[in-house]
């Protein structure tokens, strides 16, 4: 019986995943999540923001019983392989099983947090589940900085019971997150011709595993803006080696896993820089070899389509120094629970627009202090460069609350289904909850989810066999109210 709600639920979520939804692009599906519910007769309401809300009536005998917020977030991280041709824009996502594993065909699956909505409208239609008056949060814009979160008409909901279904591992209960803020630093910068006869190519830094900024930012991996301002560090001591143009990241909570740049040169200079390059390749090797292992710098010559302008060397090596010195990766661990990472920031972004180099770092912590710290730390760098900083996208912390009734019922339920204890913990990644209990005083969250794996890159991957214990165990919490 499992099995088939199971089938159901990734059936469900192969829908949704046939539908358009990058961040800022998710009007498609809520049309198709309004269809929905209109052909179940159920009320919704949407606000300026986009998020929607879907009444579901309770169960036969289970009037009278608490609201429950059942939340997930329309939009995915959109994130693909250097070799894949899917446009995010037009293309489904191609779902493939391997095992008890399902995956996407060279991009991010969305089941962060596409198998949220599934979930919840599978337990829906399914006359076998009690539940209370339910209402179907789905949050727009979540990935770019919790913009739905943060513009969410309160009003819409009623509820003051909310289970998030935007967690990565089965068994594990979180209720607690950190804050974030995101800083846009940008640098003017000065050009001038490019000289006659000078030669250009691409020097490009790949391969990197990438990943979460939240979830994998303590973990070994390496961050391709980092590299590639080194690589450019290196250029930059190289005689008549021009900047031309730079990009790295797409993601403000990605780890970026590539960037590029391209160089102007005289013909006479291109072994010299070859081997420069190579050299800066063989040393970050070294470094990454036992944790990036596919690990890639390379130079690929261009003799078509050549820019007009380059760089001054003043202004090049201004951008370049900046890059380098703005701080990425963990910045202090928790005191108050074991192995939390407390303060980080991700250098998330790096891109030259027109007459101006703009990077977007992403800070995160779940003292609030430590955030405006570490945002004044990036501003810091950014003033000393000749940069400017605009700071944006500020979301609060959710402070953990070890006696709420809604964790002491999740709790007896998953014991007695499962009998063993559940995991609880506060994680460094950002949560939708923080904000939504911010709007709505006296609100109870908890935050579940099934195995997920390496979200926010193209290696994503979801465990089928943990979605349906995952749906077993709301479909009983949702009956003992």
């Amino acid at each position: 019986m499992m099995e088939k709600v199971t089938n159901t639920i990734i059936e469900t979520f192969e829908v949704i995943s046939a539908i358009p939804r990058c961040s800022k692009n998710e009007a498609k599906l809520a049309a198709w999540l309004m269809d929905w519910a209109r052909e179940h007769g159920y009320p919704f309401r949407s606000d300026e923001a986009g998020n929607l809300v879907i009444q579901v009536p309770a169960s036969p005998g289970m009037d009278g019983k608490p609201t429950v917020i059942l939340q997930g977030h329309m939009d995915m991280v959109c994130e693909k392989t250097p070799e894949s041709a899917h446009d995010f824009e037009r293309d489904p996502i191609r779902v493939l099983c391997d095992g008890d594993w399902i995956h996407a065909d060279g991009t991010t699956l969305g089941a962060d947090n596409g198998i949220a909505l599934a979930m919840a409208l599978v337990l829906v239609e399914d006359d076998a589940v009690r539940h209370p008056p339910l209402e179907l949060l789905f949050t727009v814009d979540e990935e770019s900085g919790l913009i739905g979160a943060h513009k969410l008409d309160a009003s819409l909901i009623t509820g003051l019971i909310l289970i998030n279904i935007d967690s990565e591992d089965e068994g594990v209960f979180t209720i607690g997150c950190a804050g974030g803020e995101e800083t846009l630093i940008r640098l003017p910068l000065a050009y001038e011709d490019r000289p006659d006869g000078w030669d250009c190519g691409r020097v490009v830094v790949g391969g990197l595993r990438g990943g979460h900024s939240g979830v994998d930012i303590h973990k070994p991996r390496a961050n391709a803006n980092r590299l590639l301002g080194r690589l450019l560090l290196r250029l930059q001591e190289t005689p008549d080696v021009r900047l031309v143009s730079l990009a790295g990241g797409s993601a403000h909570n990605a780890i970026p896993r590539d960037a590029s740049a391209w160089v102007a040169f005289p013909p006479a200079q291109a072994a010299a820089v070859r081997d420069a390059v190579k050299g800066c390749e063989q040393h970050l090797l070294e470094e990454h070899a036992d944790t990036e292992s596919n690990l890639c710098v390379h130079f690929e010559a261009v003799k078509d389509t050549l820019p007009d302008h380059v760089l001054r060397p003043e202004s090049a090596l201004q951008a370049v120094r900046l890059l380098n010195a703005l701080p990425h990766g963990v910045h202090g661990m928790s005191t108050r629970v074991a192995g939390l990472v407390e303060t980080s920031c991700n250098l998330a972004i790096v891109r030259i627009k027109e007459d101006a180099l703009d990077i977007i770092s992403s800070q995160r912590s779940s003292a609030m202090s430590r955030l405006d710290e570490m945002t004044e730390r990036v501003t810091a760098v950014a003033a000393l460069a000749g940069a400017s900083a605009t700071r944006m996208n500020h979301h609060p912390a959710w402070a953990p609350d070890m006696q709420a009734a809604l964790l002491k019922r999740c709790r007896e339920v998953y014991g007695s289904l499962y009998d063993k204890e559940p995991v609880v913990e506060v994680i460094h990644a950002g949560l939708e909850c923080g904000l939504i209990g911010d709007k709505v005083p006296g609100m109870e969250m908890i935050s579940i989810g099934p195995n997920l794996r390496h979200p926010h890159s193209p290696d994503e991957k979801l465990n089928v066999p943990s979605v349906g214990r995952v749906y077993q165990f709301l479909a009983a919490l949702l009956a003992s109210f």
